[in-house]
């Protein structure tokens, strides 16, 4: 039984060797071909996935091309999420209703690389008083602006007419005047390079009015919010609001 064991393994063995040689001459006649000058893309394109397919299978080469393509992946998603693409949770309700607590949105870094901050834009930034944080609110004050809270209403340089604030989700009652705001200051002189922002739910929102260090510097300021991507019936974009 075992010297038919053995022939049997020979036989396998001679019709693989056959199998081999047949397909190296495959792979040569189509190598061939592939030199031939007048041959079209399309044709070049067919003949190299025949040769392809007439590889003889290396599991070291394709352990090799997966750890590639696992290795490239974490490169690819470890430059995206720190130079293009900031991801934030959002875990408190200051920019109810634009932004809903516990939302997860995205933010885009290059946004201010070669674009200005505008009035009405929303931002991801370094908290002033603690950098470790980061932090999501409106841009109301520009570079230079003096901005004034008044009765509920926000008056840019002197102008008589108030910022159209459609976005807040309520009446604003709290700290919405020189009487209940910190230290009884309403008026903000915004210095150059520097922001003034107010979250949208402004009777909760923990923003310029209060904060130690009341403006941001634009260096601090890593994004500008594109969208909300969870919960998915909270999806949608996260546009800059438009003033007369």
């Amino acid at each position: 039984m075992s010297e038919n064991i053995n022939e049997n393994m020979t036989e396998k063995e001679a019709k693989k060797a056959e199998e081999l040689k047949k397909k190296e001459l495959e792979r040569e006649k189509y190598q061939e071909q592939l030199n031939d000058p007048n041959l079209t893309k399309k044709e070049k394109k067919k003949i190299k996935r025949k040769l392809e397919e007439l590889e003889p299978f290396d599991l070291k080469k394709e352990i090799f091309s997966w750890i590639r393509i696992f290795i490239a992946a974490v490169v690819i998603a470890f430059l995206v999420n720190n130079f293009v693409i900031i991801n934030a949770n959002v875990p408190s309700g200051s920019m109810e209703t634009t932004i809903m607590t516990k939302d997860r949105m995205l933010g885009n870094r290059l946004a201010y690389k070669t674009g200005d901050i505008k009035r009405g834009d929303i931002v991801i930034f370094k908290f002033p008083d603690d950098e470790s944080q980061l932090f999501v609110k409106r841009v109301i004050g520009l570079p230079g602006d003096k901005v004034v809270i008044k009765e509920g209403k926000i008056y840019i340089n002197d102008s008589e007419e108030p910022l159209e604030e459609d976005y807040l989700p309520e009446e604003w009652t709290v700290g919405n005047d020189v009487s209940n705001l910190p230290d009884g200051k309403n008026e903000y002189n915004v210095p150059e390079g520097s922001y003034f922002l107010m979250g949208d739910n402004r009777n909760i929102s923990n923003d310029a009015r209060y904060w130690n260090n009341t403006y941001v510097k634009k260096d601090k300021i890593i994004a500008k919010a594109m969208c909300v991507y969870f919960p998915f019936n909270h999806m949608h974009a996260l546009e800059s609001a438009e003033y007369n």
